[in-house]
């Protein structure tokens, strides 16, 4: 028997959705179940020959049962060793290198000294900061948002030097960039799965959220289509995630990649709406099925392969 293990938190349709249909598909010794999990013995392999992961960020006994796991065999999706390493800074400056529009962005340190450190810790800190300078870069308007945050948590919108600073004070121990505001026309959110599918749905940041997917997609601009989908394919296979959303912001006809590390991304009935949840679902059900009769790969990390050497 070839076990599909699906481990999660707070949700309440996607998971059991996908449960479900994984094993209403009936192939072969293939079935999944809501995984399980307790005491864990190092290197004692799971019984799981694949386990869809959403939740393990958040749970440091989770993420490190998932590394267990890969360790004895299992696939996860997605890779924990890589989603542990990633951060957003990261991704913006490999997209840039990959030729895919993204948003003026700097890091910023910590506004307050991360725990356990002094003013002693930070001896290599330029201070004052080149704040002209990287405001000339970026401009404004501009948003202030965590290097490796998500949710839309502790991210501002600035207007000025002045509302930057207020915002800054804020952020405390948080590691924050500062990244050119798009003035989208267009907005939308795309499911990546395997690698090799897009889903393109419109979407709108303003809105509460569960409001925020909206009817009307995909893009009425053919080529508009064509680029998204060719970006967030690049992306997602440079970075190595099998389960991603990426989101573009339309400005003139130009896809700003805004976000691109969601690797346990909203999929939830209520949210999505019936058309997307269904796609989702099917979708990642048979990558799971895929992977359980293919056997495990071996990890690897993909960014690197993609750039042109001496770029």
């Amino acid at each position: 028997m070839k076990t599909i293990g699906v481990l999660y938190g707070m949700e309440e349709s996607f998971p059991p959705a996908l449960v479900d249909r994984i094993n209403a598909m009936g192939v072969g010794d293939v079935r999944a179940e809501h995984l399980k999990v307790g005491g864990v013995e190092m290197a004692a392999p799971a019984r799981y020959a694949v386990i869809i992961d959403r939740i393990s960020h958040d749970i440091p006994f989770y993420r490190s049962y998932m590394k267990n796991a890969v360790l004895g065999g299992t696939e996860v999706i997605n890779d924990p060793f890589w989603w542990s390493a990633d951060d957003k800074f990261f991704n913006y400056a490999l997209a840039d290198r990959l030729g895919v529009a993204v948003p003026r962005t700097v890091l910023l340190p910590h506004k307050s000294h991360p725990p356990g450190t002094t003013e002693r810790s930070m001896r290599n800190l330029e201070f004052p900061l080149p704040w002209d300078r990287i405001f000339g870069y970026v401009g404004f308007p501009a948003f202030l948002k965590p290097h490796d945050g998500g949710g839309w948590k502790n991210v501002y919108k600035v207007n000025s030097p002045e509302e930057l600073f207020a915002a800054y004070d804020q952020t405390g121990t948080l590691c924050m960039t500062l990244q050119a505001a798009v003035e989208f026309q267009e907005y939308f959110r795309c499911y990546v799965v395997n690698r090799e599918k897009v889903h393109i749905m419109r979407y709108d940041p303003g809105q509460p959220h569960a409001l925020r997917y909206v009817p009307g997609n995909p893009p009425p601009e053919q080529a508009l289509g064509l680029r998204m989908e060719r970006d967030a394919l690049k992306l997602c296979q440079a970075l190595g995630y099998d389960l991603n959303t990426v989101e573009f912001a339309v400005q003139d006809g130009i896809p700003c990649a805004i976000d691109f590390m969601n690797p346990a991304p909203d999929a939830g009935l209520e949210s999505v709406g019936a058309s997307n949840f269904r796609w989702i679902v099917e979708e990642v059900a048979e990558m799971a099925v895929q992977r359980a009769l293919e056997g495990p790969r071996r990890p690897s990390y993909h960014w690197s392969r993609y750039l042109e050497d001496g770029k």
